[in-house]
C-alpha cells in the first residue's frame, strides 16, 4: 500500500512554468527609454531590446545565431550520397561473394563459369546500371543473392522513408504482406487526395482512411488538411534533396529507384502522390536546393529529414528576425524552436513573448493618433524614477540643501508648538490645546498657581512642565467628574512648521546640432526627465518649465523633449530662451526663481524686434548684448542662476564665466555622466550638508526626504 501512494516528481511539462516569476519590465523600460531619447521610435526601441536581450535574458539575436549555426553544421557535416554508397557496398559484397562461390564450385561447367565471370567482369561502372543488369542474373551464392535482395529492400524502404518519416525502420525485415499493405495504402491515399482536389471528399472518407491505415501515420492527423500539410512538407523536402544532388547522382538514384522492392509500380504510386500534393499545396518550396559539403552520407529518408530541418530553421530565422511588417513575438513557433534548439531556447523565446506582451498590456506603450507606438506618461514616470536612482547614487556624499526664507510658514511640522496668533493658518495641536483648557479650569478652582500657569511663563511654558501639570489637572478634572471643558482662544496652540520655499524653475537645454553630434543629446534628455520627475513627484508646489533652444527657443513638455529628434539646426538662441524663462518667472511672482542653463556653445542667434531670427558665427556683439540684457532681467527677479558648461571650448568657458559673475551665479562643468546629478543637486541647493540617502534614493534637507 505504501508503494502505491509514493509520489514521483519531475520537470513540469504542461506549458509555461506556473511558478516562474513575472517578467521584469524595469530593465526593458530603461533600455527602451534610452533608445527613445536618442531619437528611436518606441516600437523600434522595443524591437532592439528584444533583439539584444537583457543581463539575464537571451535575445532574439542569440537565438538566431544558434539557428544559423545549426543550419551551417547540417550542410557542412553531411552529403547526399549515403544511399548510393550503401547500394554500392551491397553490390560489391554481392559480386565478391558470387566470385568466391564460382571459384569454389568444382562441379560447375567451365564454360558456364567463364561466362558468369565475364558477365561480372564487364559490369557497368554505374552502380544503377550494374544493379539493373544483375536483375536477371542467376546467383549461385546464397550470400550474394541475399546482398542483392537487400539492395532492393533498402531502396524500397528509403524511397518510402522520403515521403513517410520512420517508414525505413518500420519496414525493416518486412514481409510481402507488409509491402502489400503499404501499396494498398498508397492507392487509397491517392484516391482520397484526388477526391479532395475535386472537392468531393468528406470527413467520413478521411475517417475511413485513418481507420484502415492510421497505424502508418504516427502524427495522427485529425482531418485531411492536417494530413496534407505533413505529407506535402515531407514531399517538398524530398524534392529539394533531389534538386541538391548533382545531375549524375540524381540520374543514378532515379534509375535505382525502379528496383525498389523489385516493383516499379511503387514509384508510379509515389509519383502520382507527388503530383497530387503539388497541386494541393503549391505554396511549399518544391524548387529549392542546398549545397552539402560534409563527409557524412545521408540516406534518402535521413536526407529528407535534414532538408525538413533546414526548412524549419529557415522559418525560424525569418520569425526571429522580425523584419517583416506587423511582426510579433507570437509569430515564433515555440514547438519548432524546441525541436531544433531544445527546450531552453523555447523557454527563452516564450519569456520574450511575455515581455513584449507585458510591455503592450502594462500601459507603458500606447498608440498615438498617427498609429505609432509612444511612451505613455506611466512609462515616463517609471523611467524618471530609474534616472533619479542613478542621480541619487552619483550625488551620494555631495552637499545640497535649499535655502530657507522664513520659519513658521506652511510646511513640514517641526515638532514644536506655540500659542495661536491672529493670522496663523497652521494646524492646531489638539492635545496641548485641550490640556491648556483643562489646566485653566482646574486653576480657576484654586489650583492655577500649582500648574506653573501661563502668566508665569508669558503663555509659553516648558514642554515637560506642561505635560506634568497638565496630567495632574486632567486627573483632578476627572475626579471632579466635570461633564465638559470650554475652550478659549488663549488655550489654542498650533504646530510650528518649517518653511518651504516655492520655486519657479526654468531649465534651459541647448538643442543645437552640436549637442547631438558630440554625444550630449541623450544625457541632456535624461537630465530633463530626472528633474521633471523629481519636481512632479516630490516638490509639486514648484513650477518647472522646460525650454529648448537651438536656432530659436520653445517651451516643451517632457514627452515632447524626450521624443525630440536631433536636427541640423544652426544657431544657439540663448536670448530667446531667456525671454521665455523671464516670462515664466513673471507668472509666479511669489516663488523663488531658479534658472538652470545647459549648453555647449556660445550664443550665435537672437530674436530681432520683428520676431525674425538673426544668426551669426562667430557670435555677433548684438547677439551677446541681447542675451546679457535678458540675463540681467532674470537677476532682477532674484533668480539663482547656474550654468552647466559642456565641452572644453575656451571661448565658451570665458563667456560662461563672465555671464555667471555678472549675476552672482555659478558655473558647473560636469562630465556627461554626472550632468543629471549636477542639475538636480543645483536645484536642491548647496548651502548645507546633505544628511543621508535612504532606501533606493533620498535627499535629506530642509525640504524633508524625497524617497522613491
Amino acid at each position: 500500500m505504501r508503494e502505491r501512494h509514493r509520489s514521483r516528481y519531475g520537470r513540469y511539462a504542461g506549458g509555461p512554468d506556473p511558478l516562474a516569476p513575472p517578467v521584469d519590465l524595469a530593465e526593458a523600460l530603461d533600455a527602451i527609454g534610452q533608445e527613445v531619447m536618442a531619437g528611436t521610435s518606441p516600437e523600434r526601441a522595443m524591437r532592439e531590446f528584444l533583439r539584444r536581450g537583457g543581463r539575464n535574458q537571451t535575445g532574439l539575436d542569440d537565438l538566431a545565431r544558434r539557428v544559423a549555426e545549426k543550419r551551417r553544421q547540417l550542410t557542412q557535416r553531411h552529403n547526399l550520397d549515403g544511399t548510393l554508397q550503401q547500394v554500392k557496398e551491397l553490390l560489391d559484397k554481392a559480386v565478391l561473394e558470387e566470385r568466391k562461390q564460382l571459384a569454389r564450385d568444382v562441379m560447375m561447367d567451365d564454360g558456364d563459369r567463364a561466362l558468369r565471370e565475364m558477365q561480372l567482369d564487364n559490369l557497368p561502372a554505374s552502380t544503377a546500371a550494374a544493379v539493373s543488369e544483375l536483375a536477371s542474373y542467376d546467383w549461385q551464392s546464397s550470400d550474394a543473392r541475399q546482398a542483392y535482395e537487400e539492395i532492393k529492400d533498402l531502396l524500397g524502404r528509403e524511397v518510402l522513408d522520403q515521403r513517410f518519416a520512420g517508414m525505413k525502420q518500420a519496414l525493416e525485415n518486412a514481409t510481402d504482406e507488409d509491402r502489400a499493405a503499404v501499396s494498398e495504402m498508397l492507392s487509397d491515399l491517392n484516391e482520397l487526395l484526388e477526391k479532395h482536389r475535386l472537392g468531393d471528399d468528406t470527413q467520413q472518407d478521411f475517417d475511413d482512411f485513418m481507420a484502415k491505415h492510421g497505424d502508418l501515420f504516427p502524427e495522427n492527423p485529425r482531418n485531411v488538411d492536417e494530413l496534407l500539410d505533413s505529407l506535402a512538407q515531407r514531399a517538398a523536402a524530398a524534392q529539394r534533396m533531389l534538386n541538391s544532388m548533382s545531375a549524375e547522382q540524381r540520374a543514378e538514384l532515379m534509375s535505382l529507384s525502379q528496383q525498389a522492392f523489385g516493383s516499379p509500380e511503387l514509384m508510379d504510386q509515389l509519383a502520382r502522390m507527388d503530383d497530387n500534393l503539388r497541386a494541393l499545396r503549391p505554396g511549399e518550396d518544391w524548387d529549392g536546393g542546398e549545397r552539402f559539403e560534409g563527409g557524412e552520407g545521408l540516406g534518402l529518408g535521413d536526407g529528407t529529414g535534414v532538408l525538413q530541418d533546414i526548412a524549419d530553421l529557415d522559418d525560424l530565422a525569418e520569425q526571429l528576425a522580425q523584419s517583416y511588417g506587423g511582426a510579433r513575438m507570437d509569430d515564433v513557433d515555440l514547438d519548432k524552436l524546441a525541436r531544433q534548439l531544445g527546450d531552453s531556447a523555447a523557454v527563452d523565446a516564450r519569456t520574450l513573448q511575455q515581455l513584449e506582451q507585458a510591455l503592450r498590456d502594462s500601459g507603458y506603450l500606447r498608440r498615438g493618433t498617427d498609429g505609432d507606438l509612444r511612451l505613455s506618461p506611466k512609462a515616463m514616470r517609471q523611467l524618471g524614477k530609474s534616472l533619479l536612482r542613478d542621480v541619487a547614487e552619483r550625488m551620494s556624499g555631495r552637499q545640497g540643501q535649499r535655502d530657507l526664507r522664513q520659519a513658521g510658514a506652511a510646511g513640514e511640522p517641526s515638532g514644536a508648538t506655540r500659542p495661536w496668533q491672529f493670522g496663523d493658518t497652521e494646524p492646531w495641536d489638539v492635545t496641548r490645546t485641550v490640556t491648556n483648557a483643562v489646566v485653566r479650569e482646574a486653576g480657576s478652582t484654586g489650583g492655577r498657581a500649582a500648574t506653573g500657569g501661563r502668566a508665569a511663563t508669558g503663555g509659553r511654558r516648558a514642554t515637560g512642565g506642561r505635560a506634568a501639570t497638565g496630567g495632574r489637572a486632567a486627573s483632578e478634572a476627572s475626579d471632579q467628574s466635570r461633564p465638559q471643558v470650554a475652550l478659549r482662544i488663549d488655550d489654542v496652540e498650533v504646530q510650528e512648521t518649517e518653511a518651504r520655499t516655492q520655486a519657479c524653475v526654468a531649465l534651459l537645454v541647448d538643442t543645437s546640432f552640436s549637442m547631438a553630434m558630440d554625444g550630449r543629446w541623450v544625457p541632456m534628455k535624461r537630465t530633463a526627465l530626472a528633474l521633471n520627475t523629481l519636481i512632479s513627484t516630490r516638490f509639486r508646489g514648484d513650477a518647472l518649465q522646460l525650454i529648448s533652444f537651438g536656432r530659436h527657443a520653445q517651451v516643451m513638455d517632457i514627452e515632447e523633449l524626450t521624443a525630440l529628434d536631433a536636427k541640423w539646426d544652426k544657431g544657439t538662441n540663448l536670448h530667446h530662451a531667456l525671454l521665455l524663462a523671464n516670462r515664466h518667472f513673471r507668472k509666479h511672482p511669489h516663488a523663488q526663481p531658479v534658472l538652470l542653463v545647459v549648453t555647449d556653445g556660445e550664443p550665435t542667434s537672437h530674436l530681432e524686434p520683428d520676431g525674425e531670427v538673426a544668426f551669426s558665427y562667430p557670435p555677433h556683439p548684438l547677439t551677446i548684448a541681447y542675451a546679457v540684457r535678458e540675463l540681467d532681467n532674470a537677476a532682477r527677479f532674484g533668480a539663482q542662476v547656474t550654468f552647466f558648461r559642456l565641452g572644453e571650448d575656451p571661448g565658451l568657458a570665458r563667456f560662461i564665466e563672465q555671464m555667471a559673475r555678472r549675476v552672482d551665479g555659478r558655473v558647473v562643468s560636469p562630465e556627461l555622466d554626472d550632468l543629471g546629478a549636477a542639475v538636480v543637486g543645483s536645484y536642491l541647493g548647496d548651502r548645507s550638508p546633505m544628511s543621508a540617502f535612504r532606501e533606493e534614493w533620498g535627499y535629506g534637507g530642509d525640504r524633508g526626504w524625497w524617497v522613491g
